[in-house]
C-alpha cells in the first residue's frame, strides 16, 4: 500500500532499554546527555518502574524499564542495536567529556564517530549536530 492510500500517519514516540539499577542509569543519562525524567509509572505491586527520559527538543523519549524480579545483568547477545544521539557544541570536547566519564566503548575514526556504553551495556552512538 503506498502512502497516499494509508488512512493514518505515525511518528516515533519512544525506545526502551531494560535496566538493572534504575538510579545508576538515570544518573548516567543525565550526566552523559542531559536527558531528564519526563514521566514515571510505578506498578501498584512494585514489580516494575517505567521512567521516560526526554531531550531538550522534546521529540523522542527513552523509556528505562526496571523489573523488581530481574536481578542479573541483561544478556544483550550479539545484537548490534543502538540508540543514536546528535550533540551540539564542539564535538571533540563532547568526546573528551565522554572519555573522562570512561564510557566510550568504540570509536570509528575513519567515519568520525564513537559510541558510549550505558551501565547495562547498551550502546549509544554520538554524532555531531550537523553532518553524516
Amino acid at each position: 500500500m503506498d502512502k497516499q492510500n494509508r488512512p493514518f500517519t505515525t511518528r516515533f514516540d519512544h525506545y526502551n532499554y531494560n535496566v538493572l539499577d534504575l538510579e545508576r542509569s538515570l544518573d548516567f543519562y543525565e550526566r552523559a546527555f542531559g536527558f531528564h525524567e519526563v514521566k514515571r509509572k510505578v506498578a501498584p505491586d512494585g514489580s516494575y518502574i517505567l521512567v521516560y527520559l526526554g531531550d531538550t527538543a522534546g521529540h523522542f523519549l527513552l523509556e528505562l524499564t526496571w523489573l523488581r524480579d530481574h536481578d542479573q545483568p541483561y544478556n544483550l547477545g550479539e545484537n548490534e542495536i543502538h540508540l543514536c544521539v546528535r550533540t551540539t557544541g564542539d564535538y571533540d570536547a563532547v568526546r573528551a567529556y565522554h572519555r573522562a566519564m570512561e564510557c566510550i566503548c568504540y570509536e570509528n575514526e575513519a567515519m568520525g564517530l564513537y559510541f558510549v556504553s550505558d551501565p547495562d551495556g547498551y550502546w549509544i552512538e554520538v554524532l555531531p549536530e550537523k553532518g553524516m
